[in-house]
């Protein structure tokens, strides 16, 4: 007993010692960054960027309220509220797009013939083949005055002018849904591809219509791919840059813009580094009722 004991305490050292690694990645490249950030939004910013180390409440202060340069009084202000809320709108409405395309979408490659899905697979990767960068320049060519939609529709005689795309709410969500449909669709597909359909074969013996199937079979047993395809779209399309800075013009603001703006030419990094830890609480808001959502789903059988 004691040797096979001292083989276990072994077993678990090796254990150890091979996740230390791991653990010392963790903690260098995403732990101790966001203490720095999170401590950053306790100073005050100093004159020319970066901060002066003094403990400071200002920066969540200035997320709802506004200080009079005169008096100091404070007085409440939603632009910077309505900035989250309008991210937090195209983040939903992304997601919700996503679904609706993404769901028929790996439906239809889960029933596809074994020997073809890994093609239907490659398919939906292939933008991934490209940087995010590239593909929103992409959407940009397409959607502008001169775009390859303007030059049909006015070829067809459809309008008389261009129509306006470029640097609107629309354009910033074409290219959200463009950037994040594929981490809807194969998360999507994985649990379809694991679904046993002749449950639903069953369901249509027992003469269930094709909704009673698709709302009792199929998505509460594909549930967990849902769910994870719409964090996986939701968390970056609410943090998301490059997509709202180019499509949007810099007219339309986002979280994202909004934390660069602060680092960049506003120089105010408490203030940006506030922002970027209530965008955190948000994220970890929404995993934490994932979470406990699908753990209650388990538990339940």
């Amino acid at each position: 007993m004691a040797e096979i004991k001292d083989m276990q305490r072994l077993d678990d050292a090796r254990r150890r010692f091979l996740t230390l690694p791991a653990v010392l990645f963790i903690l260098a490249f995403a732990a101790l960054p966001l203490l720095v950030v999170l401590a950053y939004s306790f100073m005050k910013p100093a004159t020319y960027g970066g901060v002066e180390w003094q403990f400071s409440t200002e920066a969540y202060v200035g997320f709802l309220f506004q200080k009079d340069i005169f008096d100091d009084s404070l007085t409440f202000s939603s632009e910077y509220l309505l900035i989250f809320a309008r991210t937090f709108l195209f983040g939903i409405a992304t997601t919700v797009i996503c679904l609706l395309i993404g769901f028929p979408t790996a439906y239809h490659m889960a029933t596809r013939p074994p020997q073809t899905r890994n093609w239907w697979v490659l398919l939906i990767t292939i933008p991934f083949w490209s940087n995010l960068l590239v593909r929103t320049i992409a959407v940009m060519f397409i959607i502008r005055d001169e775009g390859l939609i303007n030059t049909i529709l006015l070829s067809l005689g459809l309008v008389d002018q261009p129509v306006t795309m470029i640097f609107t709410d629309f354009a910033i969500l074409l290219g959200l849904f463009y950037s994040f449909l594929p981490f809807m669709i194969l998360p999507i597909y994985a649990s379809l591809e694991k679904l046993d359909f002749r449950l639903v074969e069953a369901s249509y013996d027992l003469y269930a219509s094709r909704f009673q199937v698709l709302t009792r079979i199929i998505i509460p047993l594909t549930w967990p791919g849902i769910a994870t395809g719409c964090l996986l779209v939701f968390i970056p399309s609410f943090g998301a840059y490059v997509t709202p800075l180019l499509l949007g013009g810099g007219r339309h603001l986002m979280i994202g813009d909004l934390i660069a703006l602060q680092f960049g030419s506003s120089r105010n990094w408490p203030l940006g580094s506030a922002f970027s830890m209530i965008l955190m609480a948000f994220v970890m808001l929404a995993l934490f009722f994932q979470i406990r959502k699908n753990a209650g789903g388990v538990s339940h059988g």
